[in-house]
This record gives C-alpha cells, sequence and structure tokens, in this order.
C-alpha cells in the first residue's frame, strides 16, 4: 500500500472512530424511548386539567338548576302576594339562568369530547411504546450482536483493510436508518391536543332586541298562565270548602 493509501486509510478509519462514539444507538434509543415516555406523561396531565375542568363546570350547573328551581318557588310566592313586579323578576332571573345552563351543557359536551379524544390517544400511545420497547430491545441485541460479531472478525482476520471499513460504515447506516424508523412509527399517529372551539359570538344588536322581546312575551304568557292556574286552585278550594 503506497504512503497516500496508508495515509488515506488511517483517516477513515480516525473517522469511522469518532463517529461510533458520538453515535451510540443504544443510547439513542434509549432516549427515544424516554421520550415516548414524556408523551404519554404530558396526555396524562392533559387528561386530568380537562377532567377537572368538566367537573367544576358541572358542579357550576348544579348550583345553577337550584337557582331555577328558587326562581319557580319565588315566582309562585310572588303571585299569592299580588306582587307581579316580583313575579317578573324572578322569571326574568329563571329565564337567564336557563340560558347560562344551555352554555354551560354546551362547554361540558366539548370537555368530554376532547377527554374521550385524548384517552384515545393515550391508548394507542401506550401501545406504541410498548412496541417501540420490544422492538428497540431487539435493535440494541442485534447491534451489540454486530459489533461483537465485528470484532472477533477483526480479531480473525488482522487489521482488517478497506473493506472491512466499507462494511462498518454500511453496517452503522443501517442500524441509524433502522432506528429513525422504528421512531418515526413510534410516533406518526401523535397529534397535538386540540384546544376547545371558541364560543360563537352573540348576534347583533337587532337581534338581541328580538330576543329580548321574545323573551318577554315568554315571561307575560307564562305570568299569565300561572295566574290562571292559581286562580283555579283557590276556585277549587273554595268549592270544595263550600261542599
Amino acid at each position: 500500500m503506497s504512503l497516500f493509501g496508508r495515509l488515506s486509510f488511517a483517516v477513515r478509519s480516525w473517522a469511522n472512530a469518532l463517529l461510533n462514539r458520538v453515535s451510540d444507538p443504544s443510547a439513542e434509543l434509549d432516549y427515544s424511548y424516554e421520550q415516548l415516555r414524556d408523551e404519554l406523561q404530558a396526555i396524562n396531565r392533559g387528561i386530568a386539567e380537562v377532567t377537572t375542568q368538566k367537573k367544576r363546570l358541572e358542579m357550576h350547573r348544579t348550583r345553577l338548576r337550584s337557582n331555577v328551581e328558587k326562581h319557580d318557588g319565588q315566582v309562585r310566592e310572588a303571585i299569592r302576594q299580588e306582587r307581579d313586579d316580583l313575579a317578573r323578576r324572578a322569571l326574568e332571573k329563571k329565564h337567564t339562568t336557563t340560558e347560562q345552563i344551555a352554555d354551560l351543557e354546551e362547554q361540558i359536551a366539548r370537555l368530554q369530547a376532547t377527554q374521550d379524544q385524548m384517552v384515545e390517544r393515550q391508548v394507542t400511545l401506550r401501545g406504541r411504546i410498548e412496541g417501540f420497547r420490544t422492538q428497540k430491545e431487539v435493535l440494541k441485541a442485534r447491534h451489540d450482536a454486530a459489533r461483537a460479531s465485528a470484532r472477533v472478525a477483526e480479531a480473525f482476520s488482522g487489521v482488517g483493510g478497506e473493506l472491512a471499513d466499507v462494511n462498518r460504515t454500511i453496517e452503522r447506516a443501517t442500524e441509524r436508518t433502522e432506528q429513525m424508523e422504528a421512531r418515526a412509527a413510534a410516533l406518526e399517529e401523535l397529534e397535538e391536543t386540540g384546544a376547545l372551539d371558541d364560543i360563537l359570538a352573540e348576534g347583533d344588536e337587532i337581534d338581541r332586541e328580538l330576543e329580548r322581546l321574545s323573551t318577554d312575551n315568554r315571561i307575560e304568557q307564562e305570568l299569565e298562565d300561572l295566574k290562571v292556574q292559581l286562580g283555579r286552585d283557590v276556585e277549587s278550594q273554595t268549592d270544595h270548602l263550600a261542599e
């Protein structure tokens, strides 16, 4: 071998040795595995946060439902006391609370959908982590076996030569490609957590005015119906006493 050839071989050998020290397939596989586990922990924290927010809204909805029952009682009592003004105010509060409950129902449904989606991702990711762990151990075993075999071959054949250098380069490239493919297969279906859809803005001023008038009409009609009902109850009680 010429002086230039020996120098070229020495440089390539040094470069390969440096790359092998810097690039540790086992360490990279373990690092990728820990990254997947970190992703799973992030999903778990997200599920806990969404569930907490959903429970908070459900508790608020329960309180509002109690307020609706309270306002119903206030309406009836105000009518008995012949205080139509108080009855109207109680009915207004009842309708406002009812609308708030409807908004909460929509938000709770959205949070439930988000929670279900995150739980589905959690289950999928857990399966992929288990698969990646198995594949990781297989690749590490293959790498260790190949490295031991290469060392035995080098010890048996002496220094080696350019062909052995080329084979080591191909082996390293193949191993790194397989590692990246394994990592990509494990991460390809992960998606970022979606945010809640923004609440749609209410209509313009005309829509709000029309809606207010409609609500006022419903309140007046409900007030009249309650008056009629209470009048019938009083009349029925009077007739019963007369008998």
